[in-house]
C-alpha cells in the first residue's frame, strides 16, 4: 500500500501449483489468482479437472497463463501446442466467462489464428509481458485483446516494445511486474522483482506516451479492475 499498489494477481504456471496460488489469494484481501498451464511447463502433468476446480473459486479471476514460447528448445513445440489446444478446450467447456492471460514469445503469427479459431472472444485475452513490436501490437489490438507491459519496456534496448506501448490505446493497456523477473529501470539489478516496482514501469510508460501521470494511473487502474472483474476501496481490495 505504501507504494500505491492496491492489489495483485498471482499467476498460475501448472495445475499442480494452482491450489498454492489459490491459498495465497485467500490469505490476502488484495490478492487474486489465475489457473492454468504455462507453455514452458507443458512437459509437466496437466490436470484439467483441477484447473477448473480452482477456476470456479471466487478468488480466481483468470485462466492462464497459456500460450506458446518459441524462444527455447524445450518443452518441444509440438507438446506446447497440444497442451495449448487441450487447455483452450477445457476453458471453452468450463462455461466460465473469465479473462485469459496469454504468454506469447515469438509466436504471434501462430497464436492469433489459434485464438481466432477457438471461438473465444478476443476481448477476453490479455497478452501479458508484451515483447512484440508496433506491428504485432496492432495485430493483437485488431484481435480485440488487451496488452500488458512489464519492466522490460524501460530497458534501453527495448525500442520496439516502447513503440508498441506508444500506439496502444489508453483503454487497452495494463502494467504488471512479471515477478520475480524483469525489474524495471532504475532498479534493473534488483532481484526478485516486486509489485512496488510496477509504479516505475507505469511512470516510464506515461512519460513515454506524453500523458499526465494522474490520468494514466487512473486509466490503468480502471482497465485492470474492469478486465479482471476485481474491485477495492479505501486501500483494501475485495472481490
Amino acid at each position: 500500500m505504501a507504494a500505491d499498489v492496491l492489489g495483485a494477481i498471482t499467476v498460475c504456471t501448472t495445475t499442480a501449483n494452482a491450489q498454492d496460488c489459490l491459498r495465497l489469494a485467500r490469505e490476502h484481501d488484495n490478492v487474486w489468482c489465475s489457473s492454468g498451464v504455462h507453455p514452458l511447463h507443458a512437459d509437466e502433468p496437466a490436470d484439467w479437472a483441477e484447473m477448473l476446480r480452482v477456476a470456479r473459486e471466487d478468488r480466481c479471476v483468470a485462466f492462464g497463463e497459456l500460450g506458446l514460447d518459441k524462444h527455447y528448445d524445450r518443452p518441444p513445440l509440438d507438446l506446447q501446442r497440444r497442451i495449448l489446444h487441450e487447455q483452450l478446450d477445457a476453458v471453452k467447456g468450463s462455461g466460465l466467462d473469465m479473462p485469459i492471460i496469454v504468454h506469447c514469445r515469438e509466436a504471434f503469427d501462430e497464436l492469433l489464428p489459434t485464438f481466432r479459431a477457438s471461438g473465444l472472444a478476443g476481448e477476453r485475452f490479455v497478452f501479458h509481458c508484451f515483447t512484440g513490436d508496433a506491428e504485432e501490437a496492432r495485430a493483437v489490438l485488431d484481435f480485440g485483446a488487451m496488452i500488458s507491459f512489464t519492466g522490460i519496456v524501460t530497458f534501453r534496448n527495448a525500442r520496439n516494445i516502447q513503440e508498441a506501448a506508444k500506439i496502444t490505446p489508453l483503454d487497452r493497456i495494463m502494467i504488471e511486474t512479471d515477478a520475480p523477473f524483469l525489474t524495471p529501470e532504475p532498479h534493473r539489478k534488483v532481484y526478485p522483482n516486486e509489485p512496488k516496482y510496477a509504479m516505475d514501469t507505469a511512470r516510464f510508460v506515461a512519460d513515454l506516451r506524453g500523458e499526465r501521470w494522474e490520468a494514466f494511473h487512473a486509466a490503468i487502474d480502471a482497465n485492470t479492475r474492469r478486465f479482471f472483474g476485481i474491485e477495492w476501496e479505501q486501500g483494501a481490495a475485495r472481490q
